[in-house]
């Protein structure tokens, strides 16, 4: 696209001299045959401008379409991601073992509440209040993933390859505990394949703050305690995957 508009000015530039050449030194018996040839440059380059920004539309609507499918599917990893954590205490990166999860495991519900107890200290009673946590039954995973194309979580949508999906943990604070944490992510050029090579690589640079940002599209981070995505708020909009 940047070559393109660069020949596009060249060429305004270009014509004043050329207009001026035909004048000088062809003879005005040819002056109509130049005329035509210059009419119907000027109609291709029109065409061409007009292909290339109608072209650079496209690219990004199709773009956005491709990533929403992307992140809604990211969505339904990082929400197993933080089901798995939230019962068995650590990420996973197996996605055959976050299926298995979802369809065999459970969510316990617990009742919290607070007692109080009598003490002596220092030869003094008093009552002491303390929280106290029950178990109180158990609801089934699969009831927050009945709706969501949980089972192929692992593909990334349009493409023939999977997510890449990493584990590990980050030490925080002066006691040092270690944090697990985890990342998904698909490089966008597997995601943009077949769409026109310098407008991918353009974006592959993408870091303003309303786009997709960096070379991949992605959840979570090794380096950090998050889960949040590297995409703008408008994909989790209603309004948004409405127009995707």
């Amino acid at each position: 696209m940047i070559k393109f508009i660069l020949i596009v000015v060249v060429l305004i530039v270009a014509f004043p001299f050329l207009a001026k050449l035909i004048v000088d030194y062809v003879p005005k018996k040819f002056h109509w045959i130049i005329s035509l040839i210059l009419i119907a440059l000027s109609v291709l380059l029109a065409y061409k401008i007009y292909d290339g920004v109608m072209g650079n539309i496209k690219f990004h609507q199709e773009k956005k379409k491709r990533y929403a499918k992307v992140i809604d599917r990211l969505k339904i990893i990082r929400e197993s991601e933080i089901a798995y954590k939230k019962v068995k205490g650590d990420y996973t990166k197996d996605f055959n073992t976050l299926i298995h999860f979802i369809e065999t495991d459970s969510f316990p519900i617990v009742r919290t509440y607070e007692k109080s107890k009598k003490v002596i200290e220092r030869g003094v009673e008093k009552e002491v209040e303390f929280k106290v946590v029950d178990t109180i039954g158990f609801t089934k995973v699969i009831e927050s993933f009945k709706d969501k194309d949980y089972k192929d979580m692992a593909k990334v949508p349009g493409t023939d390859v999977n997510f890449d999906i990493e584990t590990g943990y980050v030490v925080k604070g002066t006691s040092e505990i270690k944090t697990p944490v985890f990342e998904v992510k698909v490089p966008k050029r597997e995601v943009l394949k077949g769409m026109d090579k310098d407008l991918i690589d353009q974006e592959v640079n993408q870091y303003a703050v309303d786009q997709v940002r960096g070379e991949f599209i992605s959840v979570g981070t090794l380096d950090d305690v998050k889960d949040s995505g590297n995409w703008p708020p408008t994909y989790d909009t209603k309004e948004d995957s409405d127009t995707e």
